[in-house]
Parts: C-alpha cells; sequence; structure tokens
C-alpha cells in the first residue's frame, strides 16, 4: 500500500520463551490517529518499544518513510522524526515549562550536549520551544516550574518536548493514563488539534478517548493482533467484542 508513513511487517519480540509481540503488521496513513489497545500484558508497550528503537525486534521489520529503520537506537528514530513519550512523564520538575521544551528543542542540534552554553542562547531553539508550548496549549506557562502544574498539564508538556524535537509522527504511550475526566478531554482536544499536522500511534486505555478521536484500530491480545482497520469494523468486530466483554453480547 503506498502513501503509509509507518508500516509492520511480521513484527516480533521474544524474551526467552515468552512472545511478547508476535507477526504484527500494522499500517499507518499520514495525519491519522491509529490507536493500540488491548488488556495489559497484551504487548501494546512493547510495540511501542519495537518502533521507536528502544527493543530491538527478534524479526520483522519496521519502515518509516519508506525506509527501513529496523534495529536502529532511538536517537537515530528520532532524527528521522519519530517522536515518542513514556507511560510516566519524563520531564525536569525544577525547571520551568519553557526550559523543558528548549532542552527538548536543543536535543536535535549537533551541538546538543554543549551545555555551557545556555540552551535559549540559540534563537531557532527557543523559536522551537515557544511553538511548541503553543501547540500543546501551555504557552501562558511558559515560566511556570514543570512541578507546580497538575499531573494532567505535566502530560501536555510532556506532548510539548515531544512536538519541541520537531518529529514528523508521534509514539505516544498512555498519555491520559491517570486523568480525571476534565483532563483526559483537553488532551483529546489536543491530539485531535494534532492529528491535522501529525500521524500518531496512540496507546491507550481510555476507551471513550480513543473512540472519540481514532480514525483506525489495532486490537493486541497476549502479544497477537486481533484485528485491525477501520475504527467501526474493528470495533464492531464479534472477536474484538468476545475479548474485550467475555461473550460478545454487548458493544464498546
Amino acid at each position: 500500500m503506498s502513501g503509509l508513513i509507518l508500516e509492520t511487517r511480521g513484527l516480533s519480540k521474544h524474551f526467552g520463551g515468552l512472545r511478547a509481540v508476535s507477526d504484527i503488521s500494522l499500517q499507518v496513513a499520514p495525519r491519522e490517529i491509529h490507536a493500540i489497545i488491548g488488556p495489559n500484558g497484551a504487548g501494546k508497550s512493547t510495540m511501542v518499544n519495537l518502533l521507536s528503537g528502544h527493543l530491538r525486534p527478534s524479526s520483522g521489520q519496521v519502515i518509516f518513510n519508506g525506509q527501513d529503520i529496523t534495529g536502529l537506537a532511538p536517537n537515530q528514530v528520532s532524527h528521522l522524526g519519530v517522536g515518542r513519550s513514556f507511560q510516566r512523564t519524563n520531564i525536569f520538575p525544577s525547571f520551568s515549562c519553557l526550559e523543558n521544551c528548549l532542552l527538548a528543542a536543543q536535543s536535535r542540534m549537533k551541538n546538543s550536549f554543549r551545555f555551557f552554553r545556555r540552551s535559549d542562547s540559540y534563537p531557532l531553539v527557543r523559536e522551537r520551544a515557544e511553538q511548541a508550548l503553543q501547540a500543546c496549549g501551555l504557552s501562558s506557562k511558559g515560566h511556570s516550574t514543570a512541578s507546580s502544574m497538575s499531573y494532567g498539564e505535566q502530560r501536555q508538556l510532556e506532548i510539548g518536548m515531544v512536538l519541541a524535537t520537531e518529529p514528523s509522527f508521534l509514539l505516544l504511550d498512555e498519555p491520559m493514563a491517570g486523568m480525571g475526566k476534565e483532563e483526559s478531554s483537553r488532551v483529546v482536544e489536543l491530539l485531535a488539534e494534532l492529528a491535522r499536522d501529525y500521524s500518531l500511534v496512540l496507546v491507550e486505555h481510555d476507551m471513550d478517548a480513543v473512540f472519540s478521536i481514532a480514525k483506525t484500530l489495532t486490537v493486541m491480545v497476549n502479544g497477537q493482533m486481533l484485528a485491525s482497520g477501520p475504527l467501526e469494523q474493528v470495533r464492531n468486530d464479534p472477536a474484538v467484542q468476545e475479548a474485550y466483554l467475555g461473550d460478545g453480547e454487548e458493544q464498546f
């Protein structure tokens, strides 16, 4: 299929005798949110780690923008345009929101580890950081210390830090974990806005959020792909219904 931004072909990861991910082939088109759902232990986070280079696959391929990136290191994958967030917040709590984004933006530069020079002394870096804060909805919080922010705002900041690295593709691992309904709603709005410019793979347990913003859906169970395709088609798949609800008589 042409026009894909991300594709996996028979992707598998084994840890000894444990098959964490087995023969997964998925496709993500430009400017769409592709959600990956499944119960705990389904292999979702392992899948994200394989896509981002944090794990090397046992077999199979990862194709990004037509390029085979299988086995590349995380920094190499990042420099190709893949931005990734984690299940737990990955911010610098004692730094301001702007400083967090400045450091993220600077990480994409060849001289990113010249810490003796202030990050904000680079005009381009500061511009990227400010744009990222605006994109994640925190432009008014630039000088606020990250530790003073609510949990939901900290997750928004982490997305802003990912955006500051100027990715073309986003891997978001449970960005709404631990949030209340109001905070989740803000992040849903943010992700819907980001989908206008980015392709996203979203791992998430909040089914209401997934069904409100995802265009395509992959369901994983025990490391295997149960179903993958357009949201409504997968949502109404009898096998998916049974896996989630037991008897298949109810709908999501």
